[in-house]
């Protein structure tokens, strides 16, 4: 346990005043089962009019989980990444999207996230070709329905900018985490390739026809938006401090395949278990005292001697007959002097 000392690191340490500061202070603490990813979407000041709609497209596409600021900001990310920090902590969200136009960077975007208040990556990319969402004239999926993301090319396997692109890619899009997902939910698609040093992105809904068969057939239909992206600057996490950020606490590791050993599960869902002893011996248990183990107090005959029992033989005329050959196995009766 780490105890701090230094009075200026403590005034600094933010403190609730009332009852509902506290309550939010509270809900911005460090979760074993982290919630879903919340990402803001700004805008810089001299941003154009593709820039600004490329950034609705993408919020749509992040609702629920997305704040969009229609305010001009002044900074940029890469020159200052306080003012990022700042906004992200101040709404409690770990993903930001910032947009701008210059003519050393035309149609500029900026995607990145952050790791306990404090930046851990961002790229900055340029985009053409751009069709917006309203611009395809098909029906579109509701919100806050989990896309499918799928990543094709072989960059997002091989090179170490791509595949810090795409995790950032992943957390952008991939929606809330769930166990278990129906067939009929499965409605929208994104789609991401990385051919000849672009990255070429589709969105598509997907529409489940009657085939005649148990399986449905999938039909795409592309409903926006359309934009490829060429990668520019990038500020990656050093190897340390990617390390932290992946760190999982002890609660949501899984058990080792030991701690499992044994153990089953029937086709009522009961889990069954098997435990392997050392053979026990039997003479040694411990019973409970009750009067069938008890020995009769009539019982003359010692331990040591043998054991008799008397069969009654049957004549023909359904009468018991004494056996006068088993009298030598009877006990000696004892005999009584009386003295005057």
């Amino acid at each position: 346990m780490v105890v701090i000392k230094d009075k200026s690191v403590i005034n600094k340490i933010r403190k609730a005043k009332t009852r509902r500061g506290k309550r939010v202070l509270e809900s911005r603490e460090p979760l074993i089962v982290e919630n879903t990813k919340k990402a803001i979407f700004t805008r810089g000041s001299n941003a154009s009019q593709r820039c600004v709609q490329l950034l609705k497209d993408f919020c749509l596409l992040k609702k629920p989980n997305s704040v969009y600021f229609n305010r001009k900001e002044e900074w940029h990310p890469f020159d200052d990444w306080s003012p990022v920090e700042y906004m992200c902590g101040k709404n409690d969200a770990s993903l930001f999207a910032y947009a701008s136009h210059t003519k050393k960077r035309p149609n500029n975007v900026v995607i990145g996230r952050t790791f306990d208040d404090h930046l851990l990556d961002m790229v900055e990319l340029g985009f053409d070709d751009y069709r917006a969402l309203n611009e395809f004239k098909v029906p579109k999926t509701a919100i806050g329905t989990k896309p499918i993301v799928l990543f094709s090319g072989q960059p997002f396997d091989t090179e170490h900018d791509y595949q810090r692109l795409k995790s950032l890619l992943l957390d952008m899009f991939a929606g809330p985490q769930v166990d278990s997902i129906r067939l009929s939910g499965l409605e929208h698609a994104i789609q991401f390739v990385a051919t000849d040093g672009r990255v070429l992105m589709r969105s598509y809904k997907v529409a489940l026809k009657r085939s005649g068969t148990r399986l449905p057939r999938v039909e795409l239909e592309e409903m926006g938006p359309r934009v490829e992206f060429t990668l520019r600057r990038r500020h990656l996490a050093s190897q340390d401090l990617w390390k932290r950020a992946l760190r999982q606490p002890d609660a949501t590791r899984k058990k080792s395949s030991s701690a499992t050993k044994n153990v089953k599960r029937d086709a009522l869902g009961s889990t069954l278990g098997r435990i392997h002893m050392r053979r026990q011996d039997y003479r040694r248990l411990s019973l409970r005292k009750s009067r069938a183990f008890r020995k009769s107090s009539k019982e003359g005959i010692s331990s040591g001697a043998k054991k008799t029992s008397v069969v009654p033989v049957v004549d023909t005329n359904d009468r018991p007959v004494v056996d006068t050959n088993r009298s030598h196995d009877m006990p000696p009766k004892k005999r009584v002097r009386f003295e005057s």
